[in-house]
């Protein structure tokens, strides 16, 4: 039985990834926790800056072939030490795999829906695929050509060799989540403590709750933004003695945190300022000594951004872009919003910040008076010296810096048609209160850690307890720790299944019906016009999320949509566009179709011809 090429694609690309991680792994001994997500934010780097150099397609297939050699190398010198073959999984370890794989191919069932995909993270990722190279100025699909590829080109590399379907996309992505929430666990010492990991695990099951708006389940970057810094605070805290290993872990995952997004380098800085924080406080003589990979860190990891800068700035030169300052921002304030309009946008801003019916604000009141309970008990009653009011009140001045950001985001650089109902709000706030809650879980799970009686190992596994008392207490905690985290993961996976069952009933699946998913050999863009017809639910066609979605299926730029016709227009509206397309029809529709050209209104796409003044829809 022969095997299809995407399935020997797929296996080596796990070849590969696995020919980095053992080649990370015994070069640099590094905990297993944070080797996949170095190898995969390295593999993005590297393609990215392939993609700058114009190179795209070269460098991913040089960075395959030379992660399969690896493994080959890896297996040979396996083979000449007479190595046995082990596989020797902790219960943490086969517990994350076996929850991963259950989410990762749950992605398997799963299709793009959200709006920014189609308008930008899902058809810049086609215009990759279908032409080998970044977006240039003449890509007339890409709207804002100013969005950062770090992440698409760790997709672009991961679909150039499996599959171009939307699922093999979510895979990807879901690839790098993953990774992040595994780098997170490796803060834990104590291996052998399981409340630890069930109490890590916990928390971070929380953040499921603040990331319904931008679920797994799309190519967004939002809910990546925050896990990965938080990565780096793993990373960083975990080797606070070894900041040299520190410093080359977090080079990569800095780097691509950087061109994730626009404000990606918010969350890098805040990465690296707590790079930066432990190396002042962990200060041993000579201190000096390590400056330089510091500096080295924090310069290398803005090479990508500056790359993508100069990209910006010349082959993008004088093509404006959404959210450039230079066009609505301070030096156009006057003509670009009135301080009647900004004083508006300040007082929804601040009214939407404090509404306690939205999930961040909730989230951020709940945290708050957890962590200053928590704070409170552990120096009261368990008499123990917790830094987690610490941390508590170095995440609030990072909230607060955001949440200023984001107002002067809003006030002087998004359009005033998006700034005025302050577009994508609910995601900015989610994102930074994923990487406020998820701090707060990090520091409080050290805590935990370090408020142990005995330490592993000061003495047998037996008297590993205070007392028997003691030792009730950490097995039933475990079982609430797991009992709860088990539930709120079941309940983000019954909202992934609901989505995925309700596929059919969306606009996505319905254009797709009509129109297929086009893929052109050699990259080139559909030239034709298409108008688009549908019902006007939800706003699907005057906020234009129709018209996204069909240029993303047709990879073309010049369609438009419609939701009435107008009986005195319609001849003149329909020659100037080579094809309808009518992806939901009505009872006026069908009349005016019938009346005019004898065509019954089924969904489907039609040719348009002129015959003198007379026009002629062919059902094709």
């Amino acid at each position: 039985m022969l095997i299809s090429l995407p399935i020997w694609m797929g296996v080596l690309l796990v070849v590969s990834c696995l020919g980095y991680m053992l080649l990370v792994r015994s070069k640099l001994a590094l905990q297993w926790e944070f080797i996949p997500v170095l190898v995969f934010s390295a593999i993005a780097c590297l393609v990215f800056l392939g993609g700058l150099a114009g190179q795209l397609f070269p460098v991913s297939l040089a960075v395959m072939l030379i992660g399969v050699l690896a493994f080959v190398w890896a297996v040979v010198l396996w083979v000449r030490q007479g190595a046995k073959l082990r596989f020797a999984f902790s219960i943490f370890q086969l517990s994350f795999l076996a929850g991963s794989l259950v989410f990762l191919l749950l992605l398997f069932q799963t299709r793009l829906t959200h709006y920014d995909n189609f308008s930008h993270w899902a058809i810049v990722l086609k215009a990759m695929l279908s032409t080998d190279a970044f977006p240039t100025p003449s890509s007339n699909l890409i709207d804002f050509k100013n969005y950062p590829l770090g992440v698409s080109s760790f997709l672009y590399y991961f679909c150039r060799f499996e599959g171009h379907s939307q699922y093999v996309m979510l895979l990807a992505q879901g690839l790098l989540i993953f990774s992040c929430f595994y780098a997170m666990f490796g803060v834990i010492s104590e291996k052998k403590r399981f409340l630890l990991y069930a109490f890590l695990g916990l928390g971070l099951s929380v953040l499921s709750f603040f990331n319904i708006t931008i679920r797994i389940t799309n190519l967004l970057v939002d809910f990546l933004l925050p896990i990965y810094t938080l990565a780096i605070f793993a990373i960083v805290y975990r080797y606070r003695n070894e900041l040299r290993r520190a410093c080359l872990l977090v080079l990569p995952l800095a780097g691509l945190l950087t061109i994730m997004k626009s404000t990606g380098i918010l969350y890098a800085a805040i990465g690296l300022i707590f790079l930066i924080y432990t190396w002042l406080t962990h200060w041993k003589k000579p201190g000096w000594k390590l400056a330089l990979p510091v500096i080295g860190t924090l310069c290398g990891v803005l090479l990508p951004y500056f790359g993508w800068s100069l990209r910006m700035a010349t082959v993008f030169r004088g093509v404006e872009n959404k959210f450039d300052v230079s066009s609505s921002g301070l030096q156009g304030m006057e003509a670009g919003k009135t301080a009647e309009q900004m004083q508006d946008i300040v007082s929804l801003f601040l009214k939407s910040s404090l509404d306690l019916t939205t999930r961040p604000a909730l989230g951020i009141v709940i945290l708050q008076l957890v962590a200053i309970a928590a704070s409170i008990v552990a120096a009261a009653v368990l008499k123990k010296k917790w830094r987690l009011w610490k941390a508590l009140i170095a995440l609030d001045i990072v909230l607060v810096l955001y949440y200023a950001g984001i107002l002067a985001l809003y006030l002087y650089s998004m359009p005033l048609d998006e700034a005025i109902w302050l577009a994508g709000f609910e995601r900015y706030a989610s994102s930074i209160v994923v990487l406020f809650a998820g701090g707060l879980v990090l520091c409080a799970a050290v805590d935990l850690e370090r408020s142990f009686h005995y330490k592993i190992g000061e003495v047998p596994a037996a008297r590993a307890f205070k007392n028997i008392k003691t030792k009730g207490y950490y097995q039933k905690g475990i079982m609430a720790c797991i009992a709860i985290a088990a539930t709120l993961l079941l309940s983000e996976y019954n909202g992934i299944v609901t989505i995925a069952k309700s596929y059919e009933t969306t606009l996505p699946y319905k254009v797709y019906s009509v129109t297929g998913d086009r893929w052109y050999p050699d990259g080139e863009e559909d030239q034709s016009k298409y108008l688009f017809y549908a019902t006007d639910a939800e706003q699907q066609v005057t906020n234009y999320y129709m018209q996204y979605i069909g240029k993303y299926f047709l990879y073309a730029s010049k369609v438009d949509g419609i939701c009435l016709f107008y009986e005195d227009n319609m001849n003149n509206l329909l020659s100037g566009y080579d094809y309808l397309v009518v992806v939901e029809s009505d009872a006026d529709g069908k009349r005016l179709l019938k009346k005019q050209y004898g065509v019954d209104m089924q969904e489907g796409i039609y040719k348009i011809t002129r015959s003198g003044e007379r026009v002629v829809l062919n059902r094709i």
